[in-house]
């Protein structure tokens, strides 16, 4: 599947308005790979794949998670996260993506981990700070990207963290084991 098939296929599966916000991921993710010595292309396919799950019924991305042996803990948190473990399947599965950096930035996407690759970090970061975002904090998370990935990240899961406490909602464990691992690598 060539570029413009594969962009034609993700925006089938979305509303116009999850697709600029994709463009704007893959924008992003691409400058940012260039930014800080990370594959561009990866970025570009990690990017564009990125929310191909988004829009599926929870119940579909729930059986994708559950027949497949994905990450089953993700079904005890916000179905938010659900299309990150899904998306990485499909990717796989539907579009041919067979290298597992790609698979991963797609798969942590949402929550992060220990230990995320630069690509990762990458298109988790671009996902929190493409032009199109608005939230309280968006563009501080900007202002570090221009210097630090990691710190910009820290910000970013921080923002999310804040926001799910405030709600009264569960944070998902790999979140916080991901900003952690990120105060690490910035510690040494």
């Amino acid at each position: 599947m060539d570029r413009k098939q594969l962009m034609e296929s993700v925006k089938a599966q979305m509303p116009s308005k999850r697709w600029e916000h994709t463009l704007g991921v893959m924008e992003t993710a691409v400058m940012l790979a260039r930014r800080y010595g990370c594959d561009p292309e990866k970025a570009y396919l990690a990017a564009i794949l990125h929310d191909v799950c988004k829009y599926w019924p929870v119940k579909d991305q729930g059986d994708v998670i559950r027949d497949n042996g994905l990450s089953a803990d993700l079904l005890d948190y916000d179905k938010e996260l659900w299309h990150a473990a899904a998306g990485a399947f499909v990717a796989k599965r539907d579009y041919g993506i067979d290298d597992e950096e790609i698979l991963d930035a797609i798969r942590y996407h949402t929550s992060g981990r220990a230990g995320m690759s630069l690509l990762e970090k990458v298109v988790c970061l671009a996902d929190y700070i493409e032009p199109g975002r608005d939230f309280p904090g968006v563009n501080n998370i900007r202002e570090i990207a221009e210097h630090s990935v990691e710190k910009a990240l820290i910000a970013g899961f921080d923002g999310t963290i804040r926001f799910l406490l405030d709600k009264g909602k569960k944070v998902y464990p790999l979140t916080i084991i991901a900003r952690n691992s990120l105060i690490e690598e910035i510690v040494g």
